[in-house]
């Protein structure tokens, strides 16, 4: 190969060649290195996963451990009652909601380094405050605050990944997340169980040393996310200047990737807003994320409940039900990846978790309750976390998939202010209108994402046959692969 026409890059035993005198993905041609890449891969989760997954464990062992607290007198200590507990979890969502799409729309601004860093340190600092709090109106005060800054994590996060994973890889990654979040709660409650045990240590209730000991380690981490979570693959310090050239390539190559794209744009914002399956997406994980927050909030209670069992069973009890959740989820989201397809996890774990919430509703033994939670908990992560991954895998335009993605989260954890009430204190022990809502919102968000799978389909098999090929009139390639999803030759992932 002529040295002028060709750069070649070599990392270890195995290199990678990109051909052509430019490395800027345009008007260069790539060339695939399926080990080099899966070697580069591993390198990259090696240094991301374990900060991302931390940072979203603790953000959601924050956000839910109330859940916990309620079991060891914080109802008692703060003279709670009627539907007051539910209004403290539900009220953290209100600004929460407001403050997620303008959180994703200034992240690569402020840089993704320093701007996660600082709300990690923020709502650690307040997550360890609210177990200080002597009334109910200081916690509804610190709970409407921390949604601040917890509001901007997960989009974020959700984004953030798009950096550094292709389509094919992103729903492992995006997994990792709500593994993140199931650990969030079998920890929970195994902390739970030993920290009850300080109950009375220097004049503090137990409800009191879950909150202030689990709210540390965020003001930690945030700290530390400063200095070790890049901006994006060119300011990774752990990667060459061969894997970044590498980097920067193939994600040239994904669908509608081209460098423009890769910028925000207003017009890309307000195509968004006109594009009806972002809006059936975001109502969707609605339905999808009533069944997270229900269930993530109210299963500790929900399990003392069912079996009249003392507070540190229930919260050992609890810890097999996420258990099976991380391990659905991270399987399902391997084999998505591997298989490219989206809709036929999300309709089929849907319907388990509907059977779940139909075991609930029924007169049976406290073991078959019991049971039924864990079918829940095996529907759970697989439906509220397949989407995250499906919806900007078909937006390769920056501006409208973060802002699809931020639309998508802000919607659906609206659902946060509506689960506390639908388990109603009033509705123990059975809960029965609690899981019947939970039940019609997950048949809702199945009934949606099946549709997503039928659509898609037949979109690609329509553009495959070349029915939409009149919009290519007079365009040139570069123009065409501007048009994002909108462009005939853009694939849909089903």
């Amino acid at each position: 190969m002529a040295d002028n026409a060709s750069d070649k890059h070599q990392d270890g035993e195995k290199g990678h060649v990109v051909v052509g005198g430019s490395t800027d993905g345009e008007g260069s041609h790539f060339v695939h290195d399926e080990v080099y890449e899966r070697r580069l891969i591993r390198k990259i989760d090696r240094h991301l996963v374990p900060i991302v997954m931390l940072l979203y464990l603790t953000s959601f062992l924050d956000r839910v451990n109330i859940g916990n607290a309620r079991l060891y007198g914080m109802e008692e200590d703060l003279n709670m009652k009627g539907n007051m507990y539910q209004t403290a979890v539900s009220v953290l969502f209100v600004t929460y909601l407001a403050f997620e799409v303008p959180s994703n729309l200034v992240l690569k601004k402020l840089r993704p380094s320093r701007y996660i860093s600082v709300i990690t340190t923020m709502w650690g600092i307040i997550a360890t405050c609210t177990g200080l709090v002597q009334t109910y109106n200081q916690l509804i005060a610190l709970r409407v605050v921390l949604g601040i800054f917890e509001a901007g994590l997960f989009p974020g996060m959700a984004i953030y990944l798009t950096f550094f994973y292709t389509r094919k890889e992103l729903a492992v990654r995006i997994g990792y997340l709500f593994v993140a979040s199931a650990l969030a709660g079998a920890c929970g409650g195994l902390l739970a169980f030993a920290i009850g045990n300080m109950d009375g240590i220097a004049g503090r209730r137990g409800w009191r040393w879950i909150l202030i000991i689990e709210g540390i380690p965020s003001f930690i981490l945030g700290i530390a996310t400063f200095f070790l979570l890049p901006d994006d693959p060119e300011s990774a310090r752990f990667l060459s200047e061969d894997e970044k050239t590498y980097m920067h390539a193939r994600r040239l190559q994904q669908q509608g990737e081209t460098l423009d794209a890769q910028k925000f744009h207003w017009a890309d914002v307000r195509a968004c807003l006109r594009d009806w399956k972002v809006w059936g997406f975001a109502f969707a994980q609605f339905g999808a994320d009533t069944m997270l927050y229900g269930f993530s909030n109210y299963l500790p209670t929900v399990l003392q409940q069912i079996g009249q069992w003392s507070a540190p069973v229930t919260q050992v009890l609890t810890i097999p039900c996420y258990f099976l959740g991380a391990v659905t989820y991270l399987l399902m989201a391997r084999l998505s990846d591997h298989t490219q397809r989206r809709g036929i996890f999300c309709t089929l774990f849907g319907l388990i978790s509907i059977l779940g919430y139909a075991i609930l509703l029924s007169n049976v033994s406290s073991a078959a309750h019991y049971a039924g939670t864990f079918l829940v908990a095996m529907g759970l992560y697989v439906l509220v976390g397949i989407p995250l991954a499906w919806l900007p895998n078909n937006l390769p335009r920056y501006g409208k998939r973060t802002t699809a993605t931020g639309l998508q989260l802000t919607i659906g954890n609206a659902s946060g202010i509506m689960a506390p009430f639908i388990y109603a204190t009033g509705d123990k022990p059975r809960y029965i209108r609690g899981h019947a809502v939970s039940l019609a919102m997950v048949g809702f968000a199945t009934l949606v994402y099946t549709f997503f799978w039928y659509w898609f389909t037949r979109q690609n098999a329509r553009r495959a046959r070349g029915e939409d090929d009149h919009v290519l009139t007079n365009k040139t390639e570069k123009e065409i692969q501007e048009l994002g999803d909108e462009a005939p030759t853009f694939k849909y992932i089903t």
